[in-house]
């Protein structure tokens, strides 16, 4: 900003500050002493610059909200708050807290009291902000993270604030379900287990099973013992009550729960307690931007790395099936974000996304015009295309003129129902003729669409509300073997999501592997926003 453009904005600065003085109240300037105005126009030139604080102000004609002996209470709240937002895993540095204090403490003049005034008030806003909605934006970490942010208007937040209770409008802030406040406790648990030196040595070895013994073992033990797996024990061997806590630690991180330390297990079992912190604050971060989101009384729960589809009713869960996800490619992972679901498609046609028309099948055709027989191919005006009569290899992605399509039929890719949200990014729910594939631990093989594994008894499930014979109704559209669609009498929202860190039924954290690196590069954005987690020490 230039010197010239800086004294108009002071210009109109006092212009402003002036006919806010006049407005309805004759004689109120000459009511006002010299340390009202210099208090006023201090509040009125910091929070130029910003829309919400300004107007706040001026629509309580400066009067203060933290520097006089009456705001005492508030301001106390609020530094309670700011003392305790590492809690929830918020970059502390960020609200100044230690300056501001210091700062009432060495006010010397009503103009630094103005100052001060709005320093608290923007101190507040980022914390409310943070607290509530999150800190870091989720589109700027990964192009996966698309789902809405409710973000509260900060007026409106400072005009709620002014008229509530300031204790209990800062308790409010954060997610009022009891999983945060779960990931909340863990979160200390976690810091503890940190302080007092971590889990111990890692387990050196790729495969123990029940009857081995050795060094390995023994850190196997050690490790579950004070993960909570295991009752503290001196036992040598790899016994029956260590491949029970196995199977434990298995069924808590997503593992084939079968009391066998394999590779897979063993790899998890090292995993730090620096790591499961990092997946607890991710998580809480996750968790404040769905703050505000309406789950729905009903609702559909995709959690991408732990490959299943929940129905949930009431808070609890009523129908769960394994499913199969997007592969970790820039072009192929499941995108997170919540939408209602409308409508089911028996027998459904695939259309081919253009994206995989292009890239997978055009390359085929273009060495073999009969490949992907299945597949019918037809131009703009829906006519089918004489494969043998059309020279692919003039083609390319680009202006490939076709469009393809797979009729409906047992071996469709779609399998015999498709789930309906529609979306922007083409992202559905289905069955698949490839059922093999849920019999894998780690199930990441899918264009970016979630498969089922147990689609038809997911579907019985959504149609039970609105008749009494779901599968009679369904198998009844089935076996026309034409596409048809069934609307769901009440639309059920669904939201896909990805957390690694989450609370079961039992209140107890369990872990998922990261597997697309977006908790990684998530918590390097919270980093670089100054969160600061603690060392293991010793």
């Amino acid at each position: 900003m230039t010197s010239l453009s800086r004294r108009t904005r002071l210009v109109s600065l006092a212009a402003v500050f002036a006919l806010s003085l006049g407005a309805g109240a004759p004689g109120l300037a000459n009511a006002l002493t010299p340390a009202d105005m210099a208090f006023r126009q201090a509040v009125a030139e910091r929070s130029a610059e910003d829309r919400a604080v300004a107007e706040f102000y001026r629509e309580r004609d400066y009067a203060p909200l933290w520097t006089t002996g009456a705001d005492a209470g508030r301001r106390a709240a609020l530094f309670r708050a700011l003392d305790r937002a590492g809690d929830h895993g918020l970059p502390v540095g960020k609200y100044h807290a230690d300056e501001l204090k210091a700062a009432f403490a060495s006010v010397g003049s009503e103009r630094q009291r103005g100052k001060l005034e709005v320093a608290v008030t923007k101190a507040f806003l980022a914390y409310a902000h943070d607290v509530h909605t999150g800190f870091v934006i989720p589109a700027r970490v990964d192009p996966g993270l698309v789902r809405d942010v409710p973000v509260r208007d900060p007026l409106a937040t400072l005009r709620a604030f002014a008229a509530s209770d300031p204790a209990a409008f800062l308790r409010g802030l954060p997610p009022q379900v009891p999983q945060y406040e779960q990931l909340r406790r863990a979160r200390l648990d976690l810091q503890a287990a940190i302080a007092a030196g971590g889990w111990g040595a890692t387990v050196s070895a790729k495969d123990l099973r029940p009857g081995d013994s050795g060094e390995a073992v023994i850190a196997l033990r050690d490790r579950l013992v004070r993960m909570g797996h295991l009752q503290r024990s001196v036992a040598l061997e790899y016994d029956g009550a260590l491949q029970q806590a196995v199977q434990r630690f298995q069924i808590g991180h997503g593992l084939t729960p079968d009391g066998i330390a394999g590779a897979g297990t063993i790899a998890e079992v090292n995993v730090g307690a620096e790591a499961r912190l990092r997946s607890v604050l991710v998580a809480m971060e996750r968790m404040r931007w769905m703050n505000g989101t309406t789950l729905g009384k009903r609702h559909i729960w995709v959690n991408l790395p732990d490959f299943t589809a929940k129905i949930v009713d009431d808070g609890k869960v009523t129908f769960e099936t394994v499913t199969v996800v997007g592969m970790d490619q820039h072009d192929r992972r499941s995108p997170e974000f919540s939408d209602q679901m409308e409508f089911m498609v028996i027998n459904p046609t695939w259309n081919v996304p253009r994206s995989i028309t292009v890239k997978e099948y055009l390359p085929m055709l273009q060495k073999n015009p009969n490949a992907a027989g299945h597949l019918k191919i037809v131009d703009r005006r829906g006519r089918v295309v004489n494969r043998a009569e059309t020279d692919f290899t003039q083609f390319t992605a680009r202006n490939f003129p076709f469009s393809m399509s797979q009729p409906p039929s047992d071996s469709n890719a779609l399998g015999l129902v498709k789930f309906m949200f529609p979306n922007q990014w083409n992202i559905y729910l289905h069955d698949t003729p490839s059922k093999s594939l849920f019999q894998k631990e780690v199930r990441a093989f899918s264009h970016g669409c979630i498969r089922l594994g147990d689609p038809f008894d997911f579907a019985y499930a959504l149609l039970a509300r609105q008749t009494d014979d779901p599968k009679g109704l369904f198998e009844a559209h089935l076996r026309t073997r034409n596409e048809n669609t069934i609307m769901l009498d009440e639309p059920v929202p669904v939201h896909l999501v990805y957390f690694t860190a989450w609370p079961s039924a039992r209140g107890e954290i369990e872990y998922r592997r990261d597997v697309y690196g977006r908790d990684g590069r998530i918590f390097d954005a919270m980093q670089a926003a100054g969160v600061v987690l603690d060392e293991v020490r010793g």
